[in-house]
């Protein structure tokens, strides 16, 4: 076996960073942070050396580390050895969706005026698929099943919702899984302002109920950048080393009815009470922001964990822009800093506070 070569599983990428390096597994949606060092040997020898013929590359200086490196990936499945690395070829990375738009937020709070069935409808012609609804208030419970049976009774596309509400009596546990049995499509139910941090999967429907404690109560609360929310799987990897992992393919329609890239971003392309959402996609800035990668971000670029997090251009450090005008700085909420490997409340970085008042945070 010591003449075989060692191999990634086609499905487990290496992706460097600044400090330190992770490898993603794509299909079991886990990840796990490796040194520079070892990122370094995977890209030069995998598929092509034996552990042995590594070790005489290194001229024995490192037998221990690199027998601990690989102690490490071969307990957790990476790699295995072969004598036919052709027969492994490395998986594609490509990425294509057929339709124009993926995915949508539609925003509503007490005071929200604007027929969200025409919005469904809208969306339907978009052949949007993923759909993201946010209740800023608690009156909602009831026009929630009324808008999950007209999305079904018309047999949309859309066949992925999630709902962000806000706690209050009625959402239990029981209640909340009630509604996930009558209503398949539903894939997640974010609870906020409860009183514990709680993750619920409802293994019937494979939906997800989350409690968190975070107070959401307007668009503001967009662009967290956290660990809890990175995700190694095979659409946002993907779809991140050539588009926006945020913007990409994405439609919203914030509280008041405006059609915006993100509810919490700034720039209107019409409302919804007067604008097609074909309208609002076909003018020039709509798509500006889809192909900004995280490899043209500053910071971001050096990140290892880049191609499992998303973006966020509402909320930016306002720091750095590029020649096409397009604002490249990185994203505010986040305080992970990949040149020291290390995480800090972001909101407390005093070179964070001009642009935070300038968002009025």
């Amino acid at each position: 076996m010591s003449k075989e070569v060692i191999k990634l599983y086609t499905n487990c990428i290496a992706v460097k960073g600044a400090t330190q390096s992770i490898i993603c597994d794509l299909h079991r949606n886990t990840f796990d942070v490796i040194t520079n060092d070892l990122y370094q040997i995977l890209k030069q020898f995998d598929g092509k050396k034996s552990i042995n013929e590594i070790k005489a590359y290194y001229k024995n200086k490192y037998d221990d580390i690199i027998d601990e490196y690989f102690e490490f990936l071969f307990e957790q499945e990476y790699v295995f050895f072969t004598d036919t690395p052709k027969w492994y070829p490395k998986m594609n990375l490509e990425y294509d969706y057929p339709f124009e738009i993926s995915n949508a937020i539609l925003d509503r709070d007490i005071n929200s005026n604007y027929d969200i069935f025409k919005a469904f409808d809208k969306l339907e012609r978009l052949n949007c698929k993923f759909l993201e609804i946010r209740f800023y208030d608690k009156t909602y419970l009831k026009k929630l099943e009324k808008y999950l049976r007209y999305i079904e009774e018309k047999q949309y596309i859309t066949y992925s919702i999630g709902f962000l509400l806000p706690c209050s009596k009625e959402t239990t546990k029981e209640n909340l899984e009630k509604l996930t049995g009558k209503h398949p499509r539903v894939s997640y139910l974010i609870i906020t302002n409860s009183k514990e941090n709680e993750f619920l999967p409802v293994t019937e429907t494979e939906a997800n109920i989350i409690y968190t404690k975070t107070n959401v109560d307007n668009e503001k609360c967009c662009g967290i950048i956290t660990p809890e929310y990175f995700s190694s799987n095979i659409k946002l990897f993907t779809e991140s080393l050539l588009y926006n992992s945020c913007l990409h393919k994405k439609i919203a329609i914030d509280k008041d009815g405006n059609i915006k890239n993100c509810p919490s971003m700034s720039q209107s392309f019409g409302n919804i009470k007067d604008t097609t959402l074909e309208q609002a996609v076909n003018q020039q800035d709509f798509k500006k922001y889809w192909n900004l990668t995280k490899d043209s971000i500053e910071v971001c670029k050096d990140c290892e964990f880049r191609y499992i997090c998303t973006d966020c251009r509402a909320y930016t450090e306002r720091i750095q822009g590029n020649a096409d005008g397009l604002d490249t700085s990185k994203p505010l909420k986040c305080g992970y800093n990949p040149y020291t490997g290390e995480w800090e409340e972001w909101s407390t970085n005093p070179l964070k506070h001009k642009a935070m008042q300038f968002y009025k945070f």
